[in-house]
């Protein structure tokens, strides 16, 4: 009978990281609930992990950098950064030098866009994943491919009829869904983004871009539904679908997500027109 080796030391921290605990709070169980009444014991510093492979020191910092900052206040840097930069490019940089969102502290890119800024078409998406976070561009795991084959399918190809982004530019831990708190934080800039992309149409992809842009609550119930979203500078059509993610755990859920790309073809086709399907395109 084989025995499965033991994970090295430095292999069970990555996994650790990689899975969003970066921080040992103690060697033992501990009730932190108990901790938090009066004692006259002084506190012990919190020992943190050592850094991952290929990780700048510089970025154990972050954490701490942005749990110093009350969310509110980095909600209105924030908005104060965003609003500041005058192009897309410029709006990228300010992203980069962001230190009010913890989630910059774990994960190893920003993700920031994808396509054609110039596109009739934006899609937002929700966070990166692992493979997003990887690469540094969004949508190019296996739902980003299954993205891609639903816009061929209605002619639209990625790099050139559709600008590609996320609610949040920075991979949460373990793909985890964002919290209220980090949405709150990351919304300015996306928001920024698509008002310098200026496109036609809007389409949120996922329940937290299209309650986080759209105010939509209820993915299911709310997709496939026009409505409107104001950029600041005007009002564009905006329609929630479903997440190419959901799309893979649930195929019959399919013949949703493509009635929602007709719909988009229709409303192109309406506003000027739209690309012919390729021949070959599938959605399955």
């Amino acid at each position: 009978m084989s025995l499965a080796l033991a994970p090295s030391p430095a292999e069970l921290v990555a996994w650790y990281a990689e899975m969003g605990i970066t921080e040992a709070l103690d060697e033992t169980p501990h009730d932190h609930f108990a901790a938090a009444q009066p004692t006259s014991e002084p506190s012990r510093p919190r020992p943190t992990l050592p850094p991952r492979a290929g990780q700048s020191p510089a970025l154990d910092a972050r954490p701490n950098a942005a749990a110093a900052t009350a969310p509110e206040d980095a909600a209105v840097t924030a908005r104060a950064m965003a609003q500041e930069a005058p192009t897309l490019e410029a709006l990228k940089e300010a992203l980069a030098r962001f230190e009010g969102c913890a989630l910059k502290a774990t994960a190893k890119h920003l993700v920031f866009a994808d396509g054609n800024p110039q596109a009739r078409v934006m899609i937002v998406g929700e966070a990166p994943g692992a493979d997003e976070d990887r690469v540094g561009l969004p949508f190019v795991g296996r739902s980003g491919q299954l993205l891609d084959r639903m816009l061929g399918a209605i002619g639209l190809a990625r790099k050139t009829d559709v600008y590609i982004a996320n609610l949040l530019p920075w991979r949460p831990p373990g793909n985890r869904t964002p919290t209220p708190q980090e949405v709150a934080i990351c919304l300015p800039f996306i928001q920024r983004q698509i008002q310098l992309a200026n496109p036609d149409i809007l389409v949120c992809v996922g329940g937290p871009a299209a309650q986080g842009l759209l105010g939509l609550t209820g993915i299911l119930a709310s997709r496939g539904k026009w409505s409107e979203y104001d950029t600041g500078t005007r009002r564009i059509r905006a329609m929630a679908t479903l997440h190419p993610a959901y799309l893979l755990r649930q195929p019959l859920q399919k013949r949703l997500a493509w009635r929602d790309m007709r719909s988009l073809k229709a409303a192109l086709e309406a506003a000027g027109g739209a690309p012919e399907p390729a021949p070959t395109a599938r959605v399955d």
